[in-house]
């Protein structure tokens, strides 16, 4: 079975849902699966560019590790055939996916609702991570270098389709 739509966990938790125990026998959240992001940084990590492009989020939301990791390998897709990766752009993810996200599944059977009655938020299994977005928030960064702004514009752009809320592409510095 594949992953359920994000419009599903877009809103923001009242209370973000973290592993928070300090020690292993009080780890309350068994089996939370690892975020899909594979690299947060890309490009020349070492480098100081001029310029900093961003994509920026319009609205408090959810942004599924999925959802991050597509954006990130369009945006860096489309940087890697415009420019060197190791010398002339940095692209970097702000948010971290801390937050777990949990599925209950409903029971197809025949006289279901006596089976749930009484339960409104059931709590579920873990099934992914989630970041927690506010508005305003910058959730990917491009530093180029003077003159290339029309190149990582493009590139946010295309991680904006990604995304499961709109979001805005600003140029900075």
């Amino acid at each position: 079975m594949g992953d359920r739509p994000a419009s599903i966990y877009r809103e923001q938790p009242g209370q973000p849902y973290t592993r928070q125990a300090q020690n292993k026998r009080d780890n309350y959240v068994s089996g939370a699966p690892a975020p899909r992001v594979t690299q947060y940084e890309m490009g020349a990590t070492d480098r100081e560019f001029e310029k900093e492009v961003v994509l920026v989020s319009e609205e408090d939301c959810c942004i599924r590790s999925e959802a991050l990791e597509a954006g990130r390998v369009a945006a860096n897709s489309f940087l890697s055939k415009e420019f060197n990766p190791e010398e002339e752009y940095k692209l970097k993810i702000r948010p971290y996916p801390h937050h777990i996200l949990r599925y209950h599944p409903l029971a197809g059977i025949a006289q279901a609702d006596r089976y749930y009655e009484g339960m409104r938020k059931p709590f579920g299994r873990p099934i992914g991570r989630a970041a927690i977005v506010d508005e305003g928030d910058v959730v990917m960064k491009i530093s180029i270098g003077e003159g290339n702004n029309d190149e990582a514009r493009k590139a946010l752009e295309r991680a904006n389709h990604k995304m499961p809320v709109t979001c805005r592409v600003k140029i900075q510095k």
